[in-house]
């Protein structure tokens, strides 16, 4: 199997991939004390880049965390990893880590905060020749972090409550998991936010689930075709009698989602409002509106 080939952009250099360290004193990787966020480059756009950035500082400053460099110089790195990686398809990454504390101190304040990014080739959950397939489910018995415990706005590596549920889903012969709430509710999957369709109608969870970027996208294109949207609890029960179904994510975009519990869901097909919105999401990404051009970045 071929290495993973990239950029990253670490401690001020740019470097590949293979050679992008972090020590092991880092609380990013003691504790999962670190936030980050990604943004996909498709035919050499970003797509959403500002929206990918603000969430990104919102996240760090829930965090107490500091970025060391200004908004623009970000945005000039990510183009620069992206750039210097040479894919025009990428999957590109901003992590923020609560650093090392000189002297391992327990003070999370005496930690230097730590900026790394990094530019890979394009990664999906659902690749496009599986979309007619479409993702196969399990809804698992774990329960989702609560949102007291970690905010789930906050984009985090708090996986392992979804480790566990897709160790679940493959017993279960599905490719993936979400995960309900202490009510019963259907919250998120690992990297994807969950949508039903019934009618004209589509819905999405409210509480327990990241704000992703491609949700918000697929809300507002929704809306622009004269769809109802809600954002509100949908216990487990609807997810299994809805018309249509699909997930969001920025690695795949809108995914139809076929079988829940091994059970067909628009009879195993890709729905019409499903197709509808996943043609739209696609069309967006030549939108100077929706998207950004690395060169322009670069040449700011």
């Amino acid at each position: 199997m071929a290495a993973l080939s990239g950029v990253a952009y670490v401690d001020g250099a740019y470097v590949p991939i293979a050679e992008a360290k972090i020590s092991v004193l880092d609380w990013g990787f003691l504790h999962s004390d670190a936030t980050y966020d990604v943004v996909h480059v498709w035919k050499g756009r970003f797509f959403r880049l500002d929206e990918h950035i603000d969430r990104f500082l919102a996240s760090a400053a829930r965090l107490h965390l500091t970025l060391p460099v200004e908004r623009d110089a970000l945005a000039r790195i990510l183009a620069e990893c992206t750039r210097r990686s040479g894919y025009e398809d990428a999957y590109v990454e901003m992590i923020l880590t609560r650093g090392v504390s000189p002297t391992f101190s327990r003070d999370p304040r005496d930690a230097e905060n730590r900026l790394i990014c990094f530019a890979i080739p394009f990664g999906w959950i659902l690749r496009p020749e599986q979309r007619e397939r479409g993702l196969s489910l399990a809804v698992s018995d774990i329960q989702r972090i609560p949102p007291q415990s970690v905010d789930p706005r906050v984009k985090n590596y708090h996986w392992l409550d979804f480790v566990m549920g897709l160790y679940e889903a493959y017993e279960r012969g599905a490719a993936t998991v979400v995960l309900q709430d202490a009510s019963g509710n259907i919250t998120e999957g690992p990297g994807f936010n969950v949508f039903i369709v019934n009618g004209r109608s589509i819905a999405t969870p409210d509480r327990g689930v990241l704000e992703g970027i491609t949700r918000r996208s697929a809300i507002e294109i929704a809306r622009e075709h004269g769809l109802q949207v809600q954002v509100r609890p949908i216990p487990t029960a609807a997810l299994l009698a809805a018309d249509e179904a699909f997930a969001t994510s920025t690695a795949g975009g809108i995914m139809p989602i076929t079988v829940v519990d091994q059970a067909p869901i628009a009879g195993g097909q890709v729905g019409d409002v499903t197709r509808l919105l996943i043609q739209s999401y696609w069309d967006k990404h030549v939108d100077p509106d929706w998207s950004t051009s690395v060169v322009d970045i670069l040449s700011a």
